[in-house]
């Protein structure tokens, strides 16, 4: 076994991808040339158990196989877990190669106990992120996590602990972290070049509002109970479960906490400050009786210390918080209001006041931010670095926080005020408020499942 060996995520087609999807996105010379050197940088050379880290796969659905089957560029799954029969099945078909068979688990907790894993993909439900990634912790396990990376945020603050005190690497999957777009939005804002920033607004796409919806047989090699995990029990509905989970307040929060983590994450990122002190919101649409919980439509506000405010909007013309300007057609993204103008970014296009805001390379010393453009590589790299990741769980419990409190507000109907320091509301109806930052969890799937 080779036990020193330098990591290498193929630097020649790195920097030929790097080079045609600059070309292709009409970034700035400027920036493409400083991708590239970052790219061409050396990488150390690290001790190793294992050239290729051997990978497990908890929460076998569409996401969390996508995720491990980019993950084979690195590693090789050598087990996989699912409390769903048929993911499970097509698991361990789809990750048998060269003759080796997957070892297949519905318990989580047993493929823990195998030394030859170092690492864990988890692409479960919302719900079940935070109880897989403190025991996968606990067991020395790497973690590349799904966002969001809690259902609370309490949650977040076990997560945090947990990875710290066991020294473990964990990657949270909010992966726009690691786009050149994103990356230099953020970078601008941070070093002023529209000028004092003064407003986020985020566009999310609205959720699913449906029902009421009928009770059916529990299909054949689900274990629906396992599946429920710490939420309260519930008769089987097929849009419960699956896809669909994030439309209940039991396993998420909608698309404030699923897509919301990532834009919200990259608005966080470019204000730089750990979390609001204010948020209020309105409803846009009431969910139906007997179907999806979560809030469909909505605006939330939040207000940071220093007085820059972020929206967050999944409608956009006929605001309670004022008129709002977004480029036309787009309804999905980000944009950044300063004192000298605006920037537009979303996953296909970055736009601007003018387009030299975008062509002038920043000074030499300006604020640079963490350089990556392959999130699964860098996650690989720092399993070996032993350095954090771009979305370290530091990262991931904070983004997703602020996510929570916008969904909080949504679910009480109350304008709060927050405490960002010690993680808790303070104020008017902070004691209703307080009450959603953590949650009961069912027996026996509460912490002591994972102990």
């Amino acid at each position: 076994m080779n036990t020193e060996k330098p990591f290498q995520i193929s630097r020649r087609s790195f920097v030929r991808r790097i080079s045609a999807a600059a070309a292709a996105s009409g970034l700035p010379l400027w920036f493409v040339e400083r991708e590239l050197a970052a790219a061409a940088q050396p990488v150390a050379t690290v001790k190793s158990p294992n050239s290729r880290p051997m990978l497990a796969l908890v929460g076998c659905g569409g996401m969390g196989s996508a995720d491990a089957r980019d993950a084979l560029r690195f590693g090789d799954v050598v087990a996989v877990c699912d409390v769903d029969q048929t993911h499970l099945d097509r698991a361990v078909k789809g990750f048998t190669k060269d003759g080796k068979v997957p070892a297949a688990f519905k318990d989580f907790r047993k493929l823990l106990e195998r030394d030859d894993i170092h690492a864990v993909v988890n692409g479960t439900p919302d719900h079940w992120h935070s109880l897989i990634n403190i025991g996968a912790a606990r067991a020395k396990k790497d973690i590349y996590s799904e966002k969001p990376l809690t259902l609370t945020i309490d949650e977040g603050k076990r997560v945090v602990k947990a990875v710290r005190e066991h020294g473990v690497v964990l990657q949270t999957g909010t992966q726009q972290r690691s786009s050149q777009r994103f990356r230099m939005a953020c970078e601008l804002v941070r070093n002023g070049r529209i000028g004092k920033l003064k407003e986020v607004t985020v566009w999310l796409p609205a959720g699913l509002r449906g029902g009421p919806f009928e009770t059916k047989p529990v299909p054949a090699g689900l274990d629906w109970d396992f599946w429920q995990g710490q939420a309260k029990a519930a008769d089987y509905l097929p849009e419960r479960c699956h896809t669909t989970f994030r439309n209940w307040y039991d396993y998420s929060g909608g698309t404030m906490t699923d897509w919301g983590a990532h834009h919200m994450d990259i608005g966080y990122w470019a204000v730089g400050l750990p979390a609001p002190v204010a948020v209020e919101s309105k409803a846009l649409a009431q969910p139906v009786p007997g179907g999806y919980t979560t809030i469909s439509e909505y605006e939330v506000k939040f207000t940071y210390a220093n007085g820059i405010v972020f929206n967050v909007r999944t409608t956009a013309d006929d605001s309670p918080f004022g008129a709002v300007i977004r480029p036309e057609g787009q309804r999905n993204g980000i944009r950044f209001e300063g004192s000298d103008g605006w920037i537009w970014v979303n996953r296909d296009e970055i736009k601007a006041t003018d387009r030299e805001m975008l062509s002038q390379a920043l000074p030499e010393g300006a604020e640079r931010l963490y350089f990556s453009n392959d999130h699964k590589g860098n996650f690989f790299e720092c399993m070996q670095t032993r350095k954090d990741p771009i979305c370290s769980v530091e990262v991931g419990h904070r983004s997703a926080s602020v996510c929570h409190l916008g969904a909080i507000s949504l679910r009480t109907g109350k304008s709060l005020q927050w405490d960002p320091e010690k993680e808790f509301f303070t104020g008017p109806h902070a004691d209703e408020a307080n009450a959603y930052v953590a949650r009961e969890m069912r027996k026996p799937y509460d912490y002591d499942f994972v102990a």
